[in-house]
This record gives structure tokens, C-alpha cells and sequence, in this order.
């Protein structure tokens, strides 16, 4: 699980694909972390944005590909600036593709 900048989806989608990993799921999300929001001026009246957006993407691989994976999202979503985001790793119990009922690497 990846939380990125927004305008940085396509430069991580290619650089899965480029090592192989056809799917994703992205979801369009808000969050801070230590960025905590930025102020903006709207008709005159200042006001703090306190979430940013920001949009996690959810990319299932075996294990053995895990570290390729994460090395191709932070390569792909850095610009060094604050807010750049985080990658979460987590352990995959079962996964099951439901037209075929294939399990676990099988269905990934």
C-alpha cells in the first residue's frame, strides 16, 4: 500500500508495469503528516487546508516481489519535496480471483 502524490500515478504506474506488475487499485484519499496542510486564499479569506489530497494505491505481489515493488514506487513517486508520501508493507493472508477461484500466488 502506497500513499502518493496525485500528478505522480502515471510515473508509478509505468515503472510497475516496466517490472511486470499489471494490476492496481487506486483510491482517491486525503491525509497530513508531518506537511500538517498548507493555508489557502479563497475570495479573499484565508483558510487552512488541514487534509491533503493524496491517492493511495494497493498492489498485491508474492513476497519474492515485494522489495522490486516498492523500489519501482519510490523511484517512480520521489521528488524529494515534504509530502511525498509512505509505502506500507503487510503480510497477504489469502487471495482468491473470484472468476476462476485460483488462490494465493496463483491469483495474484
Amino acid at each position: 500500500m502506497a500513499i502518493i502524490k496525485p500528478f505522480k500515478l502515471e510515473e508509478v504506474r509505468n515503472a510497475l508495469t516496466s517490472i511486470g506488475i499489471e494490476g492496481l487499485t487506486v483510491t482517491e484519499v486525503k491525509g497530513y503528516g508531518r506537511q500538517k496542510g498548507h493555508t489557502e486564499i479563497y475570495r479573499g479569506a484565508e483558510y487552512a487546508v488541514n487534509f491533503l489530497p493524496k491517492l493511495k494505491i494497493e498492489v498485491a505481489v508474492p513476497a519474492d516481489r515485494a522489495d522490486a515493488a516498492v523500489d519501482a514506487i519510490v523511484g517512480a513517486a520521489k521528488t524529494g519535496q515534504i509530502g511525498d508520501g509512505k509505502i506500507f508493507v503487510v503480510d497477504l493472508v489469502k487471495a482468491v480471483r473470484i472468476r476462476t477461484g485460483e488462490a494465493d500466488a496463483a491469483a495474484l
